[in-house]
């Protein structure tokens, strides 16, 4: 770091190996900000283990830790072991020194799509061990690794009040909603196409209350579906244009390189950050 400068917020924020002794609070916006009170998801429970131990990621508002539990259980419920669970937050959230642009609240979960047919593992085994794709190379469709009970998973998580969306590879979406019902649309238009995102899902939570600094995302998932399940024509830009973008005669100018999470110091994050950093 050049003398002088201000130190990056990754460094400061990856530093701290336990959670901040404060209220529980998520605060600011899901890529730039930080959390207070964290609690730490146990290593290994009767439903889920926390994979890649040596991260020290599986933190999260108490929310979040409670929601993967629940979903665990009823990963239970469906016939598999449990859930195996990859980055939560760090200790007192932030922006990582690698990694994820988000999980920066505590209220973003990565989920295995890696059906656990046992949950005790050893420590090394949860650092060598892989989750599975469930989609094609070509990014089209779904492989033979996605199966029923990755359907109902991801429409019990999405069904639950406290998620506001959750990430997939687009295949996933396109796959479930071939067997949408008009009745699926509250939860389904929760499930959002992103790129990459196809050997886990990603839950986002929405703000808890008492997170008064917390900023939810806009636009809703209502709005990005314009009121429906998001099974329309802009789905099918994630198999069509996506992949093979339009020619186009005019050359693209170079756009500027935007500051990303890993550039951020303190003073781009919220003013109370700075308590939770200094706060035992």
């Amino acid at each position: 770091m050049p003398a002088g400068a201000e130190p990056r917020a990754n460094q400061l924020f990856g530093a701290k190996r336990v959670a901040s002794a404060q209220a529980p609070q998520a605060i600011g916006f899901y890529s730039k900000g930080c959390g207070a009170g964290f609690m730490e998801l146990p290593e290994s429970g009767p439903t889920w283990q926390a994979m890649r131990l040596s991260r020290n990621r599986n933190w999260g508002h108490p929310e979040l830790v409670q929601f993967v539990v629940d979903l665990s259980a009823h990963a239970r419920k469906l016939g598999w072991a449990g859930l195996y669970i990859g980055d939560m937050s760090q200790p007192r959230g932030g922006p990582m020194t690698s990694g994820h642009s988000s999980h920066q609240v505590g209220l973003d979960a990565d989920i295995w799509m890696l059906p656990p047919r046992r949950v005790n593992l050893s420590r090394s085994e949860r650092e060598r061990i892989s989750s599975i794709s469930v989609r094609t190379d070509d990014q089209r469709r779904v492989n033979g690794n996605w199966s029923a009970t990755h359907h109902r998973l991801l429409a019990a998580a999405a069904s639950d009040p406290r998620v506001d969306r959750i990430f997939v590879a687009a295949a996933v979406k396109i796959e479930m909603c071939k067997s949408a019902r008009a009745s699926d649309k509250t939860w389904l238009q929760k499930i959002r196409p992103i790129y990459g995102h196809n050997t886990h899902f990603h839950v986002r939570l929405k703000c808890p209350k008492g997170s008064r600094n917390c900023v939810t995302q806009n636009p809703t998932v209502a709005e990005l579906s314009k009121g429906g399940n998001g099974c329309d024509a802009t789905l099918n830009w994630w198999v069509t244009d996506y992949l093979n973008p339009p020619k186009t005669t005019k050359p693209k100018k170079k756009a500027p390189r935007k500051k990303g999470a890993r550039d951020y110091t303190m003073a781009d994050l919220p003013g109370q950050c700075a308590a939770v950093l200094a706060s035992d």
